[in-house]
């Protein structure tokens, strides 16, 4: 989220040395990874361009599948094209239209998906699919405009525990709306 927004996150007690290919992919997409411990800070100053990246998951310790659909919501943001190739699970893309409908270019092919940026996410009623592609949708609506209202978030309660809260303290504007 910091990544795609803007801005400075520490991550405390984040067990780096588990998502090393995650912090090798950020740092080739130009953002700042600083490792401290079992501490990771990650920033991108407002307005710094994001470099677009290729990506394939792989089993430990590759670029994990379950951070395929967040990778996929900051490279639209990214200033040129980048390939998604996901080898773990078949139909792992089902968040790809709904980020479109918050601005994305994305055209999926079978296990692939090309990604073309700089997107300009703006608000709009989105759906979520599955555990991962919730906080995909999640980050695009942080890193846009105007409101966006991220519909079956029981998907994101199955593994991200007071998610609103936690970024409500880095300065997001989020809440939960009672249906």
């Amino acid at each position: 989220a910091a990544a795609a927004a803007g801005g400075e996150v520490t991550l405390v007690n984040a067990a780096p040395a588990a998502n090393r290919a995650l912090w090798d992919a950020l740092r080739r997409a130009g953002i700042t990874i600083a490792i401290e411990g079992e501490n990771v800070t990650v920033s991108r100053a407002p307005g710094t361009p994001i470099q677009p990246v290729d990506i394939q998951t792989a089993p430990w310790p590759g670029f994990a599948t379950d951070l395929q659909a967040q990778f996929m919501a900051l490279m639209a943001l990214a200033d040129g094209t980048s390939l998604i190739r996901e080898t773990i699970f078949e139909n792992r893309f089902m968040h790809a239209p709904e980020l479109t409908r918050l601005g994305a270019r994305i055209e999926v092919h079978g296990n692939e998906a090309v990604v073309r940026g700089p997107a300009a996410y703006r608000g709009a009623p989105v759906m979520a699919t599955d555990l991962r592609a919730s906080v995909s949708l999640v980050i695009a609506g942080l890193a846009g405009e105007g409101e966006t209202l991220v519909n079956r978030v029981y998907h994101l309660d199955r593994g991200f525990e007071h998610l609103e809260e936690k970024l409500s303290r880095c300065g997001a504007r989020i809440g939960r709306e009672k249906e």
